[in-house]
């Protein structure tokens, strides 16, 4: 705190009490340092002199930062009716939050996007997900063109992964190159693929690589974007997402984390979970429209709690394993994640077997703790050092593979519950016979 300028205008005031921008002043610096008692005392001076809305906001903030939410929404309930200041309302909208007044949240909420279609706030709208209601119920152009997005990388792009690479082929990307012959066979051009495996081994890189490949529109959508507290919303966004996919076929959709969407419907109580799922699986079949080149790529971490359904044919009919980068891989990985960055004398294929059973994100870690290593060196004299091979074997020795945790629980899941080979894949990996 600035204790020379406060001093400064504490005296002034003195000699003239009603002066309000110095009030204010006052007011500001209290709230800037977080003494909202000090701050509420020189409002209170202002709003006795002058009631104009923008001061009774700012006694209404006071309030809030003080968690007198009722009295905050006591003074926004008013000053907010027929506002557009977005300020206000977003100020009214998180007191009603704070409240638990959800559903007039929410209108708040959309009382702001009314005023402004672009406006941002990361956690309303992780929230609420709503969009403009002077908008249509479908997507139109324009936001289709920020929805989806070209792939900008194919399969060259990606190390290893062979296996991976030729399953999509074949179900992706010959079909596509070849329509008139799946079809002379009375084949569609689509459908879904589950990619399973670790975390962080390259699932959501291989599925932009495929997009890249053929050529086609990408959506890449989390479960956040798809999820939502307000019954019915999510079914919505399901069908929003696959009729955006639709009109700019041919489309890749690609679904990350999808075991929240997919869990089994028996280990589900509530009956909004079986809903979302049963939309997905109608959007899927293409029951009211034509999916013909719309791609799904599913990527999950743990296969074994997604509802069996989701395994029909002409669903995610082909389940394919990501393993871990294998040593081509990790050296595609090393050898990207370094570009860029101070280095000396690098031997990417002596780090690449040290690097065995790392994931895509254990690699990076390593080069990170390196990095952090070459800082405290380049702090003395502010000349950055540049990375060796040892400095990076180092950082390889502190870690422990990520995927190890991942499988031993696969394991028993491929040992156990394996009656249709659906895991062999990972008992291949691991080199035990069943």
């Amino acid at each position: 705190m600035n204790d020379s300028l406060l001093n400064n205008l504490l005296e002034a005031l003195k000699f003239s009490p009603d002066n309000i921008p110095l009030n204010i002043q006052v007011h500001t610096i209290y709230m800037n340092n977080m003494d909202y008692v000090s701050a509420e005392k020189y409002i209170l001076n202002v709003l006795d002199l002058d009631s104009s809305k923008e001061h009774k906001y700012l006694l209404a903030l006071c309030y809030f930062k003080q968690g007198k939410y009722n009295l905050s929404e006591v003074i926004l309930e008013e000053i907010a009716s027929n506002s557009d200041s977005i300020e206000v309302l977003e100020l009214y909208c998180e007191t009603l939050m704070k409240l638990n007044q959800n559903n007039e949240a929410k209108e708040i909420y959309q009382s702001i996007l009314e005023i402004n279609p672009r406006y941002e706030n990361a956690e309303l709208d992780s929230i609420f997900r709503i969009k403009n209601a002077n908008s249509s119920d479908d997507f139109t152009d324009n936001d289709a063109i920020n929805f989806i997005k070209k792939s900008d990388i194919k399969f060259q792009h990606v190390g290893g992964m062979d296996k991976v690479k030729e399953e999509i082929d074949l179900k992706i990307i010959k079909p596509l190159l070849h329509k008139d012959l799946y079809k002379a066979y009375g084949k569609k051009i689509g459908g879904g693929i589950l990619l399973y495996g670790p975390p962080g081994c390259g699932k959501t890189h291989i599925a932009k690589a495929t997009a890249g490949e053929i050529n086609a529109n990408f959506i890449n959508i989390g479960i956040n974007d798809i999820l939502d507290m307000w019954l019915g919303n999510s079914e919505k966004n399901l069908h929003e997402i696959f009729e955006t996919a639709r009109k700019h076929k041919p489309c890749v959709i690609f679904i990350d984390e999808i075991d929240a969407l997919g869990a089994n419907r028996n280990d589900i109580n509530k009956n909004a979970g079986r809903t979302v799922i049963n939309q997905f699986l109608a959007e899927l079949d293409g029951i009211d429209s034509d999916n013909d080149g719309i791609l799904v790529l599913g990527a999950t971490n743990a296969p074994w709690y997604i509802d069996p359904a989701f395994r029909r044919p002409g669903r995610f009919d082909r389940i394919i394993f990501v393993a871990p980068p294998d040593i081509e891989a990790r050296k595609s990985i090393y050898q990207i994640q370094l570009q860029g960055k101070p280095t000396d004398k690098i031997d990417i294929k002596a780090l690449s077997k040290k690097s065995s059973n790392f994931s895509g994100a254990d690699i990076k870690a390593s080069i990170d703790i390196a990095i952090e290593e070459k800082l405290q060196e380049s702090f003395k004299d502010g000349i950055p050092k540049p990375l060796n091979t040892k400095d990076i074997t180092k950082a390889i020795a502190k870690l422990k593979p990520s995927t190890k945790e991942w499988f031993s629980s696969a394991k028993n899941y491929a040992l156990y519950s394996n009656d249709s080979g659906l895991y062999d894949d990972i008992l291949l990996y691991l080199k035990i016979n069943r």
